[in-house]
């Protein structure tokens, strides 16, 4: 078994991805570590990329193009940020590091895998290395295929947060038949399965939905309160956009008895820490309880 693993109790282990790197930790740095060294091998000077106001892939964009020597472009959800004339946490992390932001509305921020669109944009910016909100493309899933190493293949279950679907779909592609992947979308809907099933070349796989709390971003006290628990138990931190949902939800099934019994899960933490900052901001803002 993996010696860097975290044993939560008998049945429970976390696989801590989130201290691969200071600051493009968990699985960004898995999902762009070959985006980037194709944009290298094409000579591209400027990487463009999508995602919203608190987006880990954001931050991660932003620092990786900075360390790489990169300029990065951001094209950003929400027009109404341009006049905000204190950003985010997240925003204001990204700048620091050189990002160019194009603040978009919400309409036109859908077209972001059209065609039409996608032209326009490099129209404006130029010879563009284009990665996907969210990283997830073909080579992204190559990256996180890397989260799994042979040493883990003891597990019977594997369950990651789910975003976009390129984690996951690594994990899939290098899990071993007996294993079961086990997803927790961030996001409502069920249009995930589609995304996965393009880069998963097997189908021993489950998105299990009740988990998102209402859908990305968003939080209830119940959620805060078990992940400031988790933390003072166990030392481990969890962001509450993705890690912190997919315990509460491990947790839930174990208790509504879904694992099949002394099964051993390993958990994915993919990083996302970097988002705290933002929520407890909002949190502050209506009076609730934040996250320590």
């Amino acid at each position: 078994m993996d010696k860097t693993l975290i044993a939560i109790d008998n049945h429970v282990f976390i696989k801590p991805e989130y201290l691969n790197h200071r600051y493009v930790s968990g699985n960004k740095l898995r999902k762009l570590k070959y985006n980037l060294l194709e944009a290298e091998k094409l000579n591209k000077k400027v990487v463009l990329t999508f995602g919203g106001a608190f987006s880990n892939h954001i931050a991660a964009v932003a620092y990786s193009g900075f360390e790489k020597g990169f300029k990065t472009i951001g094209v950003i959800r929400g027009e109404e940020l341009s006049d905000v004339k204190v950003l985010n946490p997240t925003l204001a992390f990204a700048q620091s590091c050189g990002m160019q932001f194009k603040f978009v509305s919400r309409e036109t921020y859908r077209n972001k895998t059209s065609h039409d669109y996608i032209e326009s944009l490099k129209n404006e910016f130029g010879d563009v290395f284009l990665i996907p909100e969210g990283g997830t493309n073909q080579l992204a899933v190559k990256g996180c295929e890397e989260i799994l190493p042979e040493v883990n293949q003891k597990f019977n279950y594997i369950c990651c947060p789910v975003g976009t679907g390129g984690t996951i779909s690594g994990l899939i592609n290098s899990s071993t038949s007996h294993q079961k992947i086990i997803g927790f979308p961030a996001l409502k809907g069920d249009f995930l399965n589609e995304e996965i099933a393009k880069f998963a070349t097997k189908t021993n796989w489950e998105l299990v939905s009740e988990y998102h709390f209402g859908g990305y971003a968003k939080v209830n006290d119940d959620l805060i309160q078990f992940i400031n628990q988790f933390k003072k138990k166990h030392k481990v931190p969890l962001d509450p956009i993705y890690t912190g949902k997919m315990m509460y939800g491990i947790y839930d099934l174990i208790a509504k008895g879904y694992f099949k019994k002394d099964a051993k899960i390993l958990a994915i933490h993919t990083g996302g820490l970097q988002g705290i900052e933002g929520i407890n901001m909002r949190l502050k803002q209506q009076n609730k309880p934040l996250i320590v």
